[in-house]
């Protein structure tokens, strides 16, 4: 039977004068990125970008979320962090194949829309795409009422990045005797959330405004620390022609990420002791109990980029990262790949 009462798109849910202030909000995070590259402006069925100034390009992609850190967002209300996340999680993806991020798209999906939420995921995607160069063309808000819990999102991005065919970075020169310089992270990153959430508010029963002695700072304060980009180092390192391949050290850690760059024949030994792993690890690890092989394959342990520079010209690179101000380890060497072996071996 017909229904009498007039229902309207807001009686299923979707509020679109909410999502029209939202979209304001993202659009003026979104403008601040723009370069004379950029040819639509956000609103068009699909973004435009010139490329230019290459003569032999490719383009490299990426696409990921920030995963279970946003529900240590959504317990303390706190959505500014969450798009830095997510923007240079995606450029360290493509940045050590020696791209530089072009442009940037990102998939916002929630239950109910608020723009207050919406602008503080913007304004982290914008501030980290000005960081990197990179211009936030375009993405997509969807409002879709019954799919998430109450003030609970999704959040996932694509990135576009190029670089000239003749300065590629495989990981094809890495040869025997190459040092790893380790590049410090600023805590979990985007990696290892689940468990991480588990031992501190279920097993420790910490909340997430407990001030803790290990950390010194509040809980959330350290799970919401920004996942780092290492665009600039590693651009420093290639234009010194002093870079023979680098490691995003992500889901997996350094065990299962530092293979991915290695030619067949060829491992990694690391050296245990040779970086501080970070008070959040050695507290998660006191709090599980949790066996060797599992702590290194969740956790990054404080380790979240590994260059991997040739032997002769390992001066220059300490010498180039000083002058970028950046902090590195000598973390180990390449050797030969003993079959049957693993491809990391710690030491």
């Amino acid at each position: 039977m017909p229904n009498k009462r007039a229902i309207r798109y807001r009686d299923a849910g979707v509020d679109i004068d909410e999502a029209d202030r939202a979209v304001g909000r993202i659009k003026l995070a979104a403008r601040r990125t723009f370069t004379s590259n950029v040819l639509t402006d956000l609103g068009s069925f699909g973004a435009m970008y010139r490329l230019k100034g290459y003569r032999q390009p490719v383009l490299i992609s990426s696409a990921d979320g920030v995963g279970t850190k946003i529900k240590v967002a959504f317990m303390t209300g706190r959505h500014d962090t969450v798009g830095q996340d997510l923007v240079n999680h995606c450029v360290n993806d493509i940045a050590v194949q020696g791209a530089v991020p072009l442009f940037f798209l990102d998939y916002f999906a929630v239950g109910k829309l608020e723009s207050e939420v919406a602008g503080q995921i913007a304004e982290g995607l914008g501030k980290a795409c000005e960081q990197n160069g990179c211009a936030l063309i375009g993405g997509e808000t969807a409002e879709m009422p019954g799919l998430y819990q109450p003030g609970e999102y999704d959040l996932a991005g694509f990135i576009v990045g190029c670089v000239e065919k003749t300065k590629l970075l495989t990981g094809a020169n890495i040869r025997e005797g190459d040092i790893l310089l380790g590049l410090p992270s600023t805590g979990l990153h985007t990696n290892g959330y689940s468990l991480a959430r588990k031992l501190l508010f279920e097993v420790a029963g910490y909340r997430h405004d407990s001030v803790v002695n290990d950390l010194a700072c509040t809980v959330a304060d350290e799970l919401l620390k920004v996942h780092r980009s290492y665009l600039k180092p590693i651009q420093a390192l290639l234009k010194a022609g002093a870079l023979a391949g680098a490691a995003h050290i992500t889901g997996g850690g350094i065990s299962d990420n530092t293979p991915r760059i290695l030619p067949k024949g060829l491992a990694a030994e690391v050296h245990l002791g040779s970086w501080p792993v970070l008070p959040v690890f050695e507290l998660l690890r006191r709090i599980g109990n949790i066996p060797e092989d599992d702590f290194r394959r969740t956790f990054n342990l404080g380790i979240g980029m590994i260059l991997v520079v040739p032997k002769a010209k390992l001066a220059k690179a300490e010498h180039v990262l000083k002058g970028c101000k950046e902090r590195f380890h000598r973390i180990g060497v390449i050797a030969r790949h003993a079959r049957g072996k693993a491809k990391v071996a710690y030491l």
